[in-house]
């Protein structure tokens, strides 16, 4: 089973995403992750999903598009990183990403089908590394990282916008 990245795998900047996973089976985590989005939001209306709780924030859509773009990242990050790739990788700005992408243009069902595809694309290649692929390290947005690090990192973030989703948009879906 693989192990909680320790202290120096990531930048600290990296640590929320990372103590947003809980204890256990971290693929077994990441697979409940689509099926809860699913579950929450599949049966929500397009009006639902342009909801923004506040001027300025993003939309239902324009969170799950995020959610894909930064798993997409992440899991790039985690192949370079596990077959054993030192060159450091560069950050990207969500702001601009999630302003270009148009998420909002899209339907529901496509960015929850695009996001379930994303995840299952990095299910397959968690799946496939062995210990040492996990422990090994580079650098990425500035920082240490070991591909074990951003697969947890990439379940943390997944946790930290379905929580966001449940707090701060479900009055979208009253």
């Amino acid at each position: 089973m693989l192990t909680r990245p320790q202290t120096g795998e990531y930048a600290e900047h990296f640590a929320p995403y990372i103590n947003e996973v809980p204890e256990g089976d971290l693929l077994a985590f990441l697979e409940s992750q689509t099926k809860q989005l699913r579950e929450e939001w599949g049966g929500a209306s397009e009006t639902q999903a342009n909801y923004r709780y506040a001027e300025g924030k993003w939309s239902v859509k324009e969170v799950l598009g995020h959610m894909a773009d930064t798993e997409r990242i992440m899991s790039y990050r985690m192949l370079r990183i596990a077959r054993g790739d030192t060159t450091p990788l560069a950050g990207f700005d969500e702001e601009l990403y999630a302003r270009h992408a148009g998420f909002d243009r899209l339907s529901l069902e496509e960015l929850l089908r695009g996001f379930e595809i994303v995840r299952e694309a990095t299910l397959v290649l968690a799946r496939q590394l062995d210990d040492a692929a996990w422990a090994r390290t580079g650098t990425a947005a500035g920082g240490p990282a070991s591909a074990r690090a951003f697969a947890y990192i990439l379940a943390g973030h997944a946790q930290h916008h379905t929580r966001i989703l449940s707090e701060r948009y479900t009055q979208a879906q009253a």
